[in-house]
């Protein structure tokens, strides 16, 4: 059975109507992603699994908190699947359609805002695991694993901006603080649709 929590979750997002999760491909050379907000219900608070990323020069999300994903490969059938496979690769959490993983429903795609970083579309799926999921460190693109409450987002302490290096100078973007980390960018915007939808937004 679902936890009560989650199933809240569940009905929240079904009340959505986002884009397409499956989209024709655009012309252009834009690419494709899928990121994976994964929850776990603990008795006292709903968790949501960020990774860090590992410092590369050839990543523009280099040293980033974010959410497990990448880009579609040719031979996933859909975008849910990719979502799937760069989870367990990256994280060692297998997700499935089917209990106890559980699918509980999709979010607004994100893109890049700013003109050098790739032309990308990330699409975020929002899953379900059970308590006892263990995450770790699975792929060397990935520097630390964090299960981060829900509470602790939606806390107004953890609410602040950070000024990042951006081409033209430095910029104040909207962030969350947690575990010592900044979450903002694309991984900020996807949590802060989440916990809106949450909120009846």
């Amino acid at each position: 059975m679902l936890d009560d929590r989650l199933a809240v979750v569940r009905e929240a997002l079904a009340a959505y109507a986002p884009d397409a999760a499956d989209p024709a491909p655009l012309p252009g050379g834009t690419v494709d992603a899928a990121v994976a907000l994964v929850l776990r219900a603990l008795p006292d608070d709903l968790e949501v699994l960020l990774i860090k990323r590992a410092r590369d020069p050839r990543d523009p999300w280099s040293g980033h908190m974010a959410l497990p994903g990448g880009r579609r490969d040719a031979a996933d059938p859909d975008l849910a699947s990719t979502a799937v496979r760069e989870t367990l690769e990256e994280t060692g959490v297998e997700l499935t359609r089917d209990p106890p993983t559980t699918p509980l429903g999709v979010l607004e795609r994100v893109a890049p805002l700013s003109a050098p970083l790739p032309r990308i579309r990330v699409f975020p799926f929002v899953f379900a695991v059970s308590p006892g999921t263990v995450a770790r460190a699975a792929s060397p693109e990935v520097a630390h694993v964090h299960w981060t409450p829900v509470s602790r987002l939606l806390d107004p302490s953890a609410h602040d901006r950070v000024r990042i290096e951006v081409p033209g100078g430095a910029r104040a973007f909207p962030c969350y603080r947690v575990h010592d980390e900044v979450v903002w960018g694309l991984t900020y915007r996807i949590l802060t649709d989440f916990l809106g939808r949450l909120d009846g937004g």
